[in-house]
């Protein structure tokens, strides 16, 4: 794909500078759309998210290279644990507004864009009618956007671009023919495993659409005419790896570290059924496994009934430079993922790319886009899913070889630096955001 940056006036990494302000959204004549994209609205479920760190870094990276990034959230923060560099960007996000203030906002679009909100809510209930749920949430989703319509339009997004196939692709198709501008999108996991909100049709109308993995988009091709008729881009969630130091002294030689939200995909129960069977041949260790989820009692109770209440730690959801802490004194990340039974499982998990960089050595499992991260005997290990004799013995293996986990954590950082780094997969997002606006 041909570069246009030499095409325009210079600015931050030859972004040109500022255009006139912009006419309200409903104007008949619109402004002329500038070439290279300055303003792109991110759509997101909820933000800040703490479990949604990789976002919050892409869209950083952006405002570093001169993009003016603004956030509409379709959800009220809820967490209790707010990451710095998410609240960095709080002054750019936009939250649900009050139901007054979006129903008025709703009635003037529909008076103002009939056509495309009918047109849009029929679309929506043919492909949705048979999921009640999921087009119940759309339409809840869109409503709360719409409370926002007049800030997006005093904005005047010359891209939107969700950071989810789900619901946040369906609000940005929606103002996409609204507000006469493109719309892509980002799917990562479950929002392609689990769901299909319309997934033929987003590929078919969206300016763009990327996957983090190259698993992703051999799945994606269900959706398609025939394999490979619709192109999916592949940009990794990635890394600040200045935020995470390479280090190799003073680490715990027994302790191992498990992260991740509480639920069935993680597969923490077959890690605690493998640590049990280390625990019966006589391996020393301690395990601490950081995240908060519908799990925990479940788990809890699950340590207690397997004797490892004295070996194994749940202390709960963090934040991110606590579990860095972790990672620098760790000798193991330990993440049995698995294909949950509703289908779910994880793409990258980005706490293996976090492990990798900090020089922490991982043992993982062979599902979905891991494979693309860890190289199975060369930055890693990798276990058939489920089997838990197999986890315990890739444990147990590298527990007792120093010299293995050495060489791991060399090639692993190796790796995160070549084909994980937010500076050079933003860069390349935004090459591709160059190029659809300009055409």
């Amino acid at each position: 794909m041909q570069s246009t940056e030499n095409n325009y006036a210079a600015g931050p990494d030859g972004v040109p500078a500022p255009a006139p302000a912009p006419q309200a959204p409903w104007a008949e004549s619109q402004a002329p759309v500038a070439p290279s994209p300055q303003r792109i609205l991110y759509v997101v479920s909820q933000f800040p998210s703490l479990s949604e760190t990789f976002i919050v870094r892409e869209i950083q990276a952006l405002i570093d290279r001169g993009v003016d990034v603004r956030v509409l959230s379709l959800k009220q923060p809820r967490e209790p644990i707010v990451q710095p560099q998410a609240e960095a960007l709080l002054d750019r996000v936009m939250h649900p507004a009050s139901g007054l203030q979006t129903l008025g906002a709703a009635f003037a679009t529909l008076l103002h864009r009939p056509s495309e909100s009918l047109t849009f809510l029929a679309i929506m209930l043919r492909e949705l009618w048979r999921r009640p749920a999921a087009l119940a949430k759309s339409m809840a989703a869109i409503f709360r956007a719409l409370g926002r319509i007049d800030e997006i339009g005093a904005f005047s997004p010359q891209l939107l671009h969700a950071s989810w196939a789900t619901y946040p692709a369906t609000v940005a198709w929606f103002l996409s023919r609204v507000l006469e501008v493109p719309y892509s999108f980002t799917s990562r996991a479950h929002d392609i495993f689990i769901e299909d909100h319309m997934m033929a049709g987003k590929l078919q109308s969206a300016a763009l659409a990327v996957t983090i993995t190259e698993h992703n988009v051999r799945f994606m091709e269900r959706w398609m005419p025939a394999p490979g008729a619709i192109p999916v881009h592949v940009i990794h969630s990635s890394l600040n790896l200045a935020e995470l130091p390479y280090v190799r002294t003073g680490r715990d030689p027994r302790k191992l570290l498990s992260v991740g939200r509480l639920v069935p995909m993680k597969g923490f129960d077959i890690l605690l059924k493998a640590l049990a069977e280390l625990r019966d041949r006589g391996i020393e260790f301690r395990c601490t496994v950081i995240g908060e989820g519908p799990e925990r009692t479940r788990l809890e109770n699950m340590r207690s009934a397997l004797g490892l209440d004295a070996l194994v730690e749940f202390p709960g959801a963090m934040p991110q430079g606590e579990v860095t802490r972790h990672m620098t004194d760790s000798s193991l990340m330990v993440l049995p993922c698995v294909v949950a039974p509703n289908g779910q499982s994880d793409g990258i998990p980005n706490v293996l790319m976090e492990s990798m960089a900090t020089g922490l050595p991982v043992i993982s499992t062979r599902i979905s886009g891991i494979p693309e991260l860890v190289e199975d005997g060369v930055s890693g290990r990798l276990v058939a899913a489920g089997d838990v004799g197999a986890l315990a013995n890739a444990v147990q293996a590298l527990l007792d070889a120093p010299l293995q986990r050495e060489s791991f954590a060399e090639a692993g950082r190796r790796k995160v630096e070549r084909d994980f780094d937010v500076r050079i997969e933003a860069g390349r997002l935004l090459k591709h955001f160059r190029a659809l606006c300009h055409a």
